[in-house]
């Protein structure tokens, strides 16, 4: 049996399954099936795609969060006109942000049992991010839940222990949030006669550098061929 074979007979359990489930949905795009959850029915639909005999999603391969809040924009768009220089700085503008459909947890399943993956995903709100934690279906997610949390501030309620993996104790703010500065809240310095190292508000300005000139290359244009080196004379 193919693959998209095995996508096919997922779809089919899926629909069965989750049709007294209100407001599931799910796509199959690029060999991939991602099914959408309500974030109240997160747990619910979590436990029954692990338990189903048929279904039988043992592991969960990992949680991420995701910030839609500039989704779709490019700070590196420019226009012809844009002829300032290659050290053209901008000030980065606030993201738009979208408050009731802000961030998002994709969790990545596989089927050991029928080899198949599939992603769940689940919208939150910019105010109280909040889900349930999968902890208790699997308990592998933890430490991906964890990582959530610190990066992007998105909680999980039941965690047996919410609290930072990655970034320093004292640090301000999730870092892999759209509107989180990059040059960060603060500056790291060894002082010599404290001889110790202090934290003090970052000093540099922030800027966004943009290509004086962007280049259309014609060489992945339809029909482009090189043209023949001359013979030597």
């Amino acid at each position: 049996m193919s693959y998209e074979d095995r996508l096919d007979n997922l779809e089919e359990v899926l629909e069965e399954l989750l049709e007294d489930y209100e407001d599931c949905r799910w796509e199959r795009a690029r060999s991939e099936v991602t099914l959408t959850v309500p974030r109240g029915q997160v747990l619910a639909v979590m436990r029954l795609l692990r338990t189903n005999n048929t279904l039988s999603f043992e592991q969960c391969i990992d949680v991420c969060g995701v910030d839609y809040a500039a989704y779709g924009r490019s700070e590196w768009v420019t226009s012809k006109a844009a002829n300032a220089g290659f050290g053209r700085g901008v000030n980065r503008d606030a993201p738009e942000l979208d408050p009731a459909n802000r961030f998002a947890v994709a969790y990545h399943l596989l089927s050991v049992k029928n080899n198949v993956r599939l992603r769940v995903k689940t919208f939150l709100d910019a105010q109280q991010p909040i889900v349930d934690s999968v902890v208790t279906v699997w308990a592998g997610a933890a430490w991906f839940e964890r990582e959530a949390f610190d990066l992007y501030g998105i909680m999980f309620t039941g965690h047996p222990d919410l609290r930072r993996i990655l970034t320093d104790y004292g640090f301000i703010g999730h870092p892999f949030r759209k509107d989180f500065p990059l040059i960060g809240q603060v500056e790291m310095r060894y002082d010599a006669e404290q001889r110790r190292v202090v934290y003090e508000p970052v000093s540099i300005e922030p800027r966004t550098l943009v290509p004086r000139v962007i280049r259309e290359d014609s060489r992945y244009e339809q029909g482009w061929k090189p043209e023949p080196a001359e013979e030597a004379e």
